[in-house]
């Protein structure tokens, strides 16, 4: 399968930025490669910033300690933190290669929960510092309502939603902040997988979202 040529919403050049200097949360990074693996023109993107950040390396470059080289082995032997590596296109199926090596395989092997209102979500281990998780919304459902007390990246994976904003299709990718406060609502076209990253809990409008939310860690 070829990338999409139809993507609207990419991540910001900060995100790319803070993506290409391995600064980003795990989910937040595993977020944006994802897309990254749709997209065409956030793989070139990405690309130039790689580049110049080599060339900054290259030119304000410190000598190194002897057992820089052994150090780091040594950490990556004992399961530091995952090194990042280019995101690869996507291939047949509906999850992408960076989101296939964190589940497991496709689809079927996501362990789904539900959550109420036919919505379903799968929690990804990451660390700690943020969260990533699948959502699965029925065709013309709605997310309850929410703002946001920090960040959270919504990768539309198969499907669409739309919100007060605008309409979120394959590859898209919406960024919210403190400002932001919607009800997503998947397309009656047909049901809507997401990833969504998040380093804050979400701040919903009604009560019974915000007394499930310890327990289903949104």
């Amino acid at each position: 399968m070829t990338a999409m040529t139809t993507i609207a919403h990419h991540p910001t050049d900060g995100l790319l930025m803070a993506y290409s200097a391995g600064s980003l949360p795990e989910a937040f990074s595993l977020t944006v490669a994802t897309h990254v693996s749709m997209c065409d023109e956030c793989r070139a993107r990405l690309g130039a910033f790689d580049t110049l950040g080599g060339a900054l390396l290259e030119k304000e470059a410190a000598p190194m300690a002897g057992d820089s080289l052994a150090a780091t082995v040594a950490r990556i032997r004992a399961g530091g933190e995952r090194v990042r590596e280019w995101p690869l296109p996507r291939k047949a199926g509906v999850l992408p290669a960076p989101l296939c090596d964190y589940v497991g395989g496709d689809l079927e092997a996501v362990r789904w929960r539900p959550i109420g209102m036919g919505l379903k979500q799968a929690i990804l281990p990451t660390a700690r510092d943020a969260t990533a998780r699948l959502l699965f919304i029925p065709a013309g459902a709605a997310v309850p309502g929410h703002g946001h007390r920090g960040t959270e990246l919504t990768l539309v994976l198969q499907g669409a939603f739309l919100d007060a904003t605008a309409r979120f299709g394959p590859g898209d990718i919406e960024v919210s902040n403190e400002d932001v406060t919607h009800t997503p609502v998947a397309d009656i076209g047909a049901d809507c997988i997401c990833l969504a990253a998040t380093d804050a809990p979400l701040r919903f409008r009604t009560l019974l979202p915000r007394l499930a939310q310890p327990f289903l860690r949104i």
